[in-house]
């Protein structure tokens, strides 16, 4: 790193982010011609994309650039010009063609054959090496106008001087992975409108005691439903659900919270199906079978077949069953009320937790400022944006990865363009 405050250092366009918009923009610029800097804070590329999907990548989604849109909930139309250049059909043909092969799972979502999220980082650091763009270690500290464009990028112990800018820096969510919002504060320090950063993908929080009691366990193959204060379903899931010192968490939660907004305004309701894959019919014929199995056992001691050890007081407690009558005294009335607990566990959820806890962050620069075609800057000539750090925002299912890849494309194509004629509309 260079020790001067200024330099002769220069190039076509600088990346400011080396997250998976970054260098999918600084490929497709290099693979056009121009001469990039990728400017990252962090000591390796990718440090958040290594985490993503457990540390498996979920690449995109198998499905139509339509399907992306109406999984992206914030803004999904602004997307519809990238997503038709780059769709998920070209992420999968760009990563096998380098050398990942990629398989398609439950809800279309695509990973690595490998599992390892890894191979996605290394592929596409090692496309940027090959495409000559030079990695440098840095933190982007203003940006430099004259004339109304960008003409530089300020870090704290350089300048280098460049024709355009990509600002690829990601939301607030995970900030020891490096977002931080530098890119926020870099394009409001230009004009550009900040939509206020919300968690989004995020753990949900709730006062219900049950929740601090149970925490740490895990429920698999379980539906989960979410209601609004007016009963009216918002969202339904089926897989893990975890309850955590503060609430719920897992896969299933994780999906539904992206759903779940404005809690300043609005009350929500989680319902858990212990039981989905038996009707309540079944699961009275299932429970008939435990007691009499168990029917020299008191309520208590007979649900060890039918619930997890660690849910069966809660179970009790709320069936109204005396913990000690004896199963072979269980009322019919009483067993019903059981099979309504068992297929309608609810917890009420109060909110969600902060956003640097979040996976993705709702918000972020205003699209209106943004040319939807090119993702350059109607403000500013020159300054280009590419994945989280605009204001959209997709559910779970490779959406997020598939917004950052078509994106970043798109911003890599275009300034690429507008550096070998800077008076070429874009």
């Amino acid at each position: 790193m260079r020790s001067s405050k200024t330099s002769d250092d220069s190039s076509d366009i600088v990346v400011v982010g080396a997250g998976p918009s970054g260098m999918m923009a600084a490929i497709t610029a290099a693979s056009h011609g121009a001469h990039v800097i990728v400017l990252e804070k962090n000591k390796t590329v990718g440090v958040k994309l290594n985490i993503t999907g457990k540390g498996r990548c979920n690449v995109t989604n198998n499905c139509t650039p339509e399907e992306v849109i109406k999984n992206t909930p914030r803004n999904g139309k602004f997307l519809y010009s990238c997503l038709n250049r780059f769709p998920p059909a070209e992420t999968i043909a760009f990563f096998e063609k380098n050398g990942v092969p990629l398989k398609t799972e439950r809800g279309n979502r695509v990973f690595p054959v490998s599992d390892r999220a890894k191979d996605i980082t290394e592929t596409l650091h090692r496309l940027m090496v090959r495409h000559g763009v030079e990695i440098r270690k840095g933190r982007a500290a203003g940006l430099a106008v004259k004339e109304g464009k960008v003409y530089a990028v300020r870090t704290e112990n350089e300048i280098i001087m460049c024709k355009a800018v990509i600002l690829a820096t990601g939301g607030l969510s995970y900030p020891r992975t490096g977002s931080t919002g530098d890119g926020y504060r870099l394009a409001v320090s230009l004009g550009h409108t900040l939509i206020e950063p919300k968690a989004s993908i995020v753990p949900l929080e709730s006062n219900d005691p049950a929740c601090k009691r149970l925490q740490g366990l895990s429920l698999k193959n379980v539906g989960v439903k979410a209601y609004d204060q007016k009963g009216r379903l918002v969202y339904e899931d089926f897989g893990e659900l975890l309850f955590t010192h503060f609430g719920i968490s897992g896969p299933t939660v994780l999906s539904m919270s992206a759903h779940l907004r404005d809690f300043g305004n609005h009350g929500y309701t989680v319902s858990i199906d212990l039981k989905p894959a038996l009707d309540e019919k079944k699961l009275d014929d299932r429970i008939l079978r435990d007691f009499e199995k168990y029917r020299n056992r008191c309520f208590s001691n007979a649900l060890g077949d039918l619930l997890p050890a660690r849910m069966i007081d809660e179970v009790v407690e709320r069936s109204g069953i005396e913990p000690s009558k004896p199963v072979n005294s269980v009322r019919k009335s009483e067993r019903q009320e059981l099979i309504r607990l068992l297929k309608d566990f609810r917890v009420e959820v109060t909110g969600s937790r902060p956003v640097e806890e979040a996976v993705v962050t709702s918000g972020g620069i205003s699209v209106k400022e943004i040319d939807p075609h090119t993702m350059q800057s109607r403000l500013v000539p020159g300054l280009f944006f590419a994945g989280e750090i605009t204001d959209v925002d997709a559910y779970t299912g490779g959406f997020n990865l598939q917004i950052a890849w078509s994106t970043g494309y798109a911003a890599g194509a275009a300034a690429a363009k507008v550096i070998k004629n800077p008076e070429v509309v874009t």
